[in-house]
């Protein structure tokens, strides 16, 4: 024993110094069999089409009582007393903490003669917003969201600057919630101006002369701020120094109200165009003539695109001409142009037509566009005129993933590239001499050439093959004996590419293996591939990620001891299906802010909007079937030894409510095998995941990186 334990010690970095105590809490932890807080039940039975359901933790629910704040607070203590045990964990902050401190700055952009641009220093909550008046000149502070609170759970989530350059405006969010605050600020005195929005939700802030377009719901009852069904979503323009109570109502489908609606103005401000959604993917397309109007209450809008089975954006106006992004009857997107005097989709015309690579987005910058394709899971860019025709590559600085920021005549364009041990990293293009050179790069305090990120293909259960991204220490053996943990989302046309996270560099120094599945469900190879992953053929990412972790064993990357998985979101739900399903192939499991109720996530804020993906319980007796077949609240089997299970979520998460983590974690702790710790941890002031402070990713990171470290320890040969 002493033997595998110095083994594992060494393994995970410890001293010999923690010998003792580690053992102590091996030997204590092999023969613990869990208590638990006292979790009070209730008799809600639930028929559907003549199944009776029973929902025991129903009254979780609901937001605040005394009761879920004593429980919760009971399950934290759980939690952190489990992980204060784990030897390594203070070395693992440690380590954590240094790696994340390290200088980050985002792309610059361009607005009325500035470039505005995101700065951190290394540990700060918030990323503060700076301008410059050109590019070697001195920077100037905007706003520093730190500020806005003591513990910087008050973020920024969107920002715009009106077209002159005069104002900037501002959405925050508080605790991670979904509700935005708005306000403006005068960039050249860098004072607040009066103007206050509240309840914009799910909004962008489109600039129109001196002031600007969003979208906002009616405040919801009080007490019920964060679980309130999210429906009536308006258009508003809110003109500089007015009270929100005379802001003009644009947009609003009164015989529709589960219809969201956005605002976008193309960049010459001639034209609004309105995308209205019933779920998360789809949209109607409408748009109305801006030119010579200064009363938006009544602007007389035209269809460019009726319906909601199809993904459509606008890139750019030009010449009263549209060039969108579509993927209608182009499973891999295609660009079009369309006049707007005769813009049926009929009449569109190719200007990159559909290819057998995706072209996930499209940019106007100087006077070409930009097509980013993403070709198994990575990113090449390509120039073309307005006609189609090539101008040029964009060549990379490897395999990874690229976000730009330019306009239309612009002379330059700005872009970042970032991989999975590559930090993000600035650019420069120019777009007349076609040159493109370094402008900021980070030094992240290691060495990229150190790791190994290969992508290599793994076929699922019915043959389909897909690529994962598999991360590692130069010099692992491949001997079934390291921690690895398998990510994973495949959900609502989200593609998962190689991105960086300072926090996966200490894991991966621990001898760790981090490995990203692409599955079906995203829309990593187009909307056919989306839609192989929704409804009635949701089980296919559950198998695509179960033969991802089966091709990782059988590559000797890790066994089932040693196999973690992880997932956030649509993510978490993966892990919880997959970890009911196949709790033999896992020894730990994280499911984080995860959908786990699927016969009741469409009754709380925008829930409803992911029945394009999900189907509902309620919809039809053979949805409801098949919800209930793989729900992973519904499930848990008794006496089963599940993997050792750390559900994290949020009291703020006004997007995944809460009661789906608290619910399954109950319900696992009530039936599991006692020998698999099964733990809960909802962090307080923070919400889905944006927005979070850098204090809390850190804390989070090290709980999570810890608990798969010490349930993913192998066994004596």
């Amino acid at each position: 024993m002493l033997n595998r334990t110095l083994n594992i010690m060494k393994t995970f970095g410890l001293t010999a110094l923690s010998a003792v105590g580690f053992l102590t809490y091996s030997n204590a932890q092999a023969q613990t069999q869990y208590k638990y807080p006292q979790t009070q039940t209730c008799e809600q039975i639930d028929d559907y089409f003549g199944v009776k359901v029973a929902d025991p933790y129903r009254w979780m629910e609901t937001e605040k009582t005394p009761e879920l704040t004593k429980w919760i607070e009971e399950e934290n203590a759980l939690t952190q007393n489990y992980l204060a045990q784990i030897p390594f964990r203070d070395e693992l902050r440690k380590e954590m903490t240094e790696r994340y401190d390290y200088a980050k700055q985002g792309t610059p952009w361009k607005r009325g003669g500035r470039y505005f641009f995101s700065k951190n220093s290394g540990l700060q909550n918030q990323s503060v917003q700076y301008y410059k008046t050109s590019l070697d000149g001195e920077e100037t502070l905007l706003i520093d969201p730190n500020k806005l609170s003591d513990d910087g759970t008050v973020a920024l989530s969107d920002m715009a600057v009106s077209k002159d350059g005069k104002y900037a405006a501002f959405a925050t969010s508080t605790s991670g919630s979904d509700w935005r605050d708005i306000f403006v600020v005068d960039i050249e005195s860098g004072e607040r101006t009066s103007d206050a929005i509240k309840w914009a939700k799910f909004t962008s802030i489109s600039w129109v002369g001196d002031g600007f377009f969003y979208s906002r719901y009616d405040a919801p009852p009080e007490g019920q701020e964060l679980t309130a069904k999210n429906e009536d979503q308006k258009i508003y323009y809110h003109k500089v120094g007015d009270p929100q109570d005379k802001d003009v109502l644009v947009f609003r489908d009164v015989d529709n109200p589960s219809r969201n609606c956005g605002a976008e103005v193309d960049d010459d401000e001639n034209w609004l165009f309105v995308s209205q959604t019933e779920s998360t993917y789809g949209a109607r397309i409408l748009f109305a003539d801006l030119r010579g109007k200064d009363d938006y209450s009544n602007l007389e809008f035209k269809t460019l695109y009726p319906d909601f089975d199809a993904e459509t954006n606008v890139v750019t106006a030009r010449d009263d001409k549209f060039y969108l992004l579509t993927d209608f009857q182009a499973s891999n997107r295609r660009l079009v142009v369309v006049d707007s005097t005769n813009p049926a989709p009929e009449n569109w015309k190719d200007v990159l037509p559909e290819s057998d690579v995706l072209l996930e987005k499209a940019y106007a910058v100087g006077d070409q566009l930009l097509a980013v394709r993403l070709k198994d899971a990575a990113h090449e860019c390509v120039f073309y005129d307005y006609e189609g025709v090539n101008q040029g590559v964009l060549e990379l600085p490897g395999l990874g993933v690229v976000g730009f920021s330019g306009n239309k005549g612009d002379d330059e364009l700005f872009y970042n590239f970032t991989s999975i041990t590559c930090p993000s990293t600035v650019y420069r293009f120019d777009l007349k001499t076609r040159d493109s050179t370094l402008y900021w790069s980070p030094d992240a305090g290691f060495d990229p050439d150190d790791y190994v990120c290969e992508r290599v293909w793994y076929e699922s259960k019915d043959g389909t093959r897909a690529p994962i991204f598999i991360s590692y220490k130069k010099g692992l053996k491949k001997d079934g004996r390291n921690s690895t943990i398998l990510y994973g989302y495949g959900g609502f046309n989200i593609n998962m590419t190689p991105g960086f996270k300072p926090v996966r560099i200490p894991y991966l120094d621990r001898g760790g293996v981090y490995a990203v599945a692409i599955l079906r469900g995203g829309g990593e190879y187009g909307e056919d591939w989306h839609k192989a992953g929704t409804k009635l053929q949701k089980q296919n990412v559950f198998d695509d990620f179960i033969s991802a972790a089966e091709f990782l064993i059988q590559e000797g990357y890790a066994s089932p001891e040693t196999l973690a998985i992880n997932g956030g979101s649509n993510g978490g739900l993966l892990v919880g299906a997959t970890l009911t399903q196949r709790p033999d192939l896992f020894a730990a499991a994280v499911p984080q802010v995860g959908v786990l109720d699927m016969l009741r996530y469409h009754k709380f804020t925008i829930g409803w909007a992911w029945a394009t993906d999900y189907g509902t319980s309620e919809e039809s007796k053979e949805m409801f079937e098949y919800l209930l077949k793989y729900s992973p609240l519904h499930n848990v089997k008794k006496g089963v030894k599940y993997p050792a299970t750390l559900v994290m979520t949020s009291d703020h998460d006004d997007r995944v409510v809460p009661a789906h983590s608290m619910k399954f974690g109950a319900t696992l702790q009530a039936n599991a095998d006692p020998s698999s710790p099964i733990l809960i941890r909802i962090e307080s002031k923070a919400g889905h995941g944006a927005g979070k402070p850098t204090a809390k990713i850190v804390e989070e990171a090290v709980d999570m990186y810890s608990f798969i470290l010490f349930n993913t320890q192998p066994k004596t040969k």
